[in-house]
């Protein structure tokens, strides 16, 4: 009888989205800025929030401290609906670099359009990051203000993990080697 019954697994080892980060960088302030938020606002239906330069870097004419870029954190529901939106983009094909060692993982998506959202002309077209945040229950006491703790090495969430998630989840694909520059706009080589 005890070779029927199913293994137990241990509800405090599944493995859950915290948050998502999206992020869009335009690299200058004033209206092409603005029609940046209005995409991530319209992505997510959260205000978001302005990013400003470190540092100054004439060849791209950015000062430090000139706000370049708008980024927006989701979680729950809504973040599960936005990451499947990008990974259809992605067609469910990751990289093995596009995930970290903490078992977080990131990719980008170079056209708004293909999530989904109406293309308007005075908007123009922006690309954007996503980045998840993975992990588990219990991970409060580590960020809690009174008696906080560290997370111990076995609960910890590591890439391997996310991976097999990913692959479950989504019935994602893994693929080996670097992710390929399509948009030939971020280095690489032009012909």
């Amino acid at each position: 009888m005890a070779e029927d019954a199913p293994a137990k697994t241990n509800p405090m080892k599944d493995l859950s989205l915290i948050k998502l980060c999206v992020n869009c960088c335009v690299g200058e302030s004033g209206d092409k800025l603005t029609r940046a938020a209005k995409v991530l606002e319209q992505l997510t239906g959260q205000q978001p929030v302005t990013s400003k330069a470190r540092y100054t870097v004439r060849t791209f004419s950015i000062r430090r401290n000139e706000k370049i870029a708008v980024h927006c954190t989701v979680r729950g529901e809504k973040a599960l609906e936005i990451l499947e939106r990008g990974l259809k983009v992605k067609e469910y094909e990751l990289y093995h670099e596009n995930f970290s060692q903490t078992g977080n993982f990131g990719f980008g998506v170079d056209e708004h359009i293909d999530l989904g959202i109406k293309y308007d002309p005075s908007i123009g077209i922006h690309g954007m990051d996503f980045y998840v945040v993975m992990g588990r229950k219990g991970f409060r006491v580590s960020k809690r203000k009174q008696k906080r703790s560290r997370i111990g090495i076995r609960h910890k969430v590591t890439a391997d993990e996310t991976k097999k998630w990913f692959q479950q989840q989504y019935d994602g694909v893994l693929m080996r080697g670097k992710p390929k520059n399509t948009s030939g706009r971020r280095g690489g080589k032009r012909k």
